[in-house]
């Protein structure tokens, strides 16, 4: 915490490894975290435990805009790793959504000042990324590569609960709460030309939405009931 050792938002031990740690009982461990939570410095949530406290890191929904690019007007160091970079055969989701038979999947880990902030995996139209290497991913977001016009997309997002993937990736508890997002984006003519699946730890994330005009229902727009 103040030292380093824990960055903002990063999972402490449990408690019972913190007593083993420092020789003391569940009892004292649990009232020095308490104290540490009055003083800001910790905070705990149901299915995660206990973490260092920080601000939650805010997504804007009202523009089209890329993780990194909103994490460093917040003053945040982004960072990309590659972790799979394939041209490949496009599943039937897939295909059904951009209309094409090959794609090039990249799966990628988000790091916000250097601790797992998103899992990510795009899906590119093969004809648009052709020219594309794993350097040029792993370096630029693809909105910054693609060379097409984009319009707009349309963002999903729902909670969920972290496979055995997710919480090794993103250092979270297996079955603990993430935000799962998908994103479809479109160019000028309307054409689907990416696919995106994001996983957010939700202890570290929230979307805002600008609603700048008062509605008869106070409802969010864009809200429905999952089946």
């Amino acid at each position: 915490m103040v030292d380093g050792t824990y960055a903002a938002g990063r999972l402490l031990p449990s408690e019972a490894d913190l007593g083993h740690e420092f020789d003391a009982s569940r009892v004292t461990v649990r009232r020095a975290l308490e104290t540490l939570r009055d003083e800001n410095l910790l905070d705990a949530r149901q299915g995660f435990g206990w973490f260092v406290a920080a601000a939650p890191l805010q997504q804007s929904l009202g523009r089209l805009a890329t993780i990194e690019s909103q994490l460093a007007e917040g003053g945040i160091r982004p960072e990309r790793r590659v972790l799979e970079f394939a041209f490949e055969r496009a599943t039937r989701r897939v295909k059904q959504i951009l209309g094409t038979d090959n794609v090039l999947r990249v799966r990628r880990l988000n790091l916000a000042d250097g601790e797992p902030f998103a899992l990510v995996t795009v899906w590119c139209r093969a004809d648009l990324a052709e020219n594309l290497s794993r350097a040029d991913v792993e370096r630029s977001p693809f909105y910054e590569l693609l060379n097409v016009p984009l319009k707009g997309a349309v963002q999903t997002i729902g909670a969920d609960a972290a496979t055995a993937d997710d919480a090794e990736l993103l250092q979270i508890p297996l079955g603990s709460p993430v935000l799962r997002c998908s994103r479809t984006t479109t160019d000028t003519s309307g054409r689907s030309v990416l696919l995106s699946e994001h996983v957010f730890p939700a202890h570290r994330t929230e979307f805002v939405v600008d609603l700048p005009q008062a509605e008869p229902s106070i409802a969010p727009s864009g809200l429905r009931l999952v089946e």
